[in-house]
């Protein structure tokens, strides 16, 4: 499944400069707001669903090369973040849903932990 499928189906917004989601298939999901359980947990490629939107999520997606943040609850990151984001190439996904519901949706679609 690719992640242009994955915006598609969860109507998800992107805050970041358009990449070709087409071309990027995540290898998996993982979910926490601890981002030392995120860098312990999370896999390359993966997809991170949280609700933080802080500058530290995006040296945390760039450190693991996650494939897109999800940032739940309609939390929004300040420019800067996004504006950090786009300069790492770190894709970052707004919804107001909750993490229960995006990750609930993300495995009926299956996309699953690897």
């Amino acid at each position: 499944m690719t992640l242009q499928e994955i915006v598609d189906q969860l109507n998800l917004r992107p805050l970041t400069a358009r990449h070709d989601f087409d071309q990027v298939t995540p290898s998996s999901g993982y979910a926490s707001d601890l981002l030392s359980c995120v860098m312990a947990g999370a896999r390359r490629g993966g997809l991170w669903v949280t609700l933080q939107a802080h500058a530290n999520i995006v040296a945390v997606a760039a450190l693991l090369d996650l494939s897109a943040v999800i940032i739940t609850e309609g939390a929004m990151p300040d420019p800067e973040t996004i504006a950090k984001a786009n300069e790492e190439g770190v894709i970052l996904l707004s919804t107001d849903k909750s993490t229960f519901h995006i990750v609930g949706r993300l495995w009926e679609l299956g996309l699953k932990d690897h």
